[in-house]
């Protein structure tokens, strides 16, 4: 049976078996002893030291800290639509054919205008470097066009069964939706967001090629990619969309508009959004 040696204070180590605890001569401690001992000498050193030491040590190469991208700060080619502060550069617009613009008197289009802007001010707001819907309202509207271009957009759905999307050259539209929406079960959902809902009923690119959501809460991106009519979607870094042609949406005999506005929809929940990039894309569709 195991027999102990006291240590001072109360404390006791164990001895292996056959050890007496009488008097013994002074010979070189056995291995097992020596391990004792430096056990007892390890507990003797101070944490404070024991922590200040590790925290001094260097991190090796792989596994130092790298600094978060800014918030709304563009990659290198890119432009933020958003500057993180307020709406400046947007406006409201609602799901509008933008053919009818043309055929306005200017006083048909101040009210209109007018009221547009009303309603933006009414639902959409920025806060901490993020814009806020509360899912009512115009669509936030780019106050300029575009031809061919590649959109960044993280978006997040704050409250379930919750509906929104991305409108290109004013047409919808890059769909978000909560596939768990127990409604939209028969409009296909549950396949999951990022594809070009709006198209033809037979048309490739209706529905995304993976279901790429993160759960209701969670932020999501969206890499639109539009040359002429034809548009590639990435969703947190999948392929959903792959060079599908976009329907017009308003007309769908006619192609897709040349050029035109990008509005970001929602409706039935609160929706944010937040580092919104465009880069312009040339004759040699970069």
């Amino acid at each position: 049976m195991l027999q102990s040696i006291s240590c001072g204070k109360g404390r006791e180590l164990p001895l292996a078996r056959g050890v007496s605890k009488g008097p013994q001569r002074q010979t070189r401690p056995s291995q097992a002893r020596r391990a004792i001992l430096s056990r007892i000498a390890v507990l003797r050193v101070p944490l404070a030291a024991v922590l200040l030491a590790w925290s001094l040590a260097p991190l090796p190469p792989h596994a130092a800290a790298e600094d978060p991208p800014q918030l709304n700060e563009p990659p290198e080619g890119f432009v933020a639509l958003f500057n993180g502060k307020n709406l400046d550069g947007w406006i409201g617009r609602g799901h509008f054919d933008p053919r009818r613009l043309a055929t306005m008197s200017p006083e048909e289009r101040a009210d209109f205008d007018k009221d547009n802007a009303a309603s933006l001010a009414a639902h959409w707001r920025v806060e901490d470097g993020e814009i806020v819907n509360d899912g009512q309202g115009v669509y936030l509207t780019t106050g300029r066009e575009y031809g061919d271009f590649e959109l960044l957009v993280d978006w997040k759905m704050v409250s379930p069964n919750t509906d929104s999307g991305i409108y290109l050259r004013g047409c919808p539209q890059v769909q978000i939706w909560d596939p768990d929406n127990p409604r939209e079960v028969k409009n296909g959902a549950p396949r999951g967001s990022g594809a070009l809902w709006n198209n033809n009923a037979d048309a490739p690119g209706r529905f995304p090629t993976v279901k790429a959501d993160r759960p209701v809460g969670e932020w999501n991106t969206f890499r639109i990619r539009m040359v002429g009519d034809r548009v590639t979607v990435h969703f947190n870094g999948q392929l959903v969309v792959d060079d599908a042609v976009m329907n017009n949406f308003w007309d769908r005999e006619s192609p897709m508009f040349a050029r035109g506005v990008i509005q970001l929809q929602t409706h039935g929940g609160e929706m944010r959004f937040r580092n919104v990039f465009l880069r312009e894309l040339g004759d040699e569709s970069e």
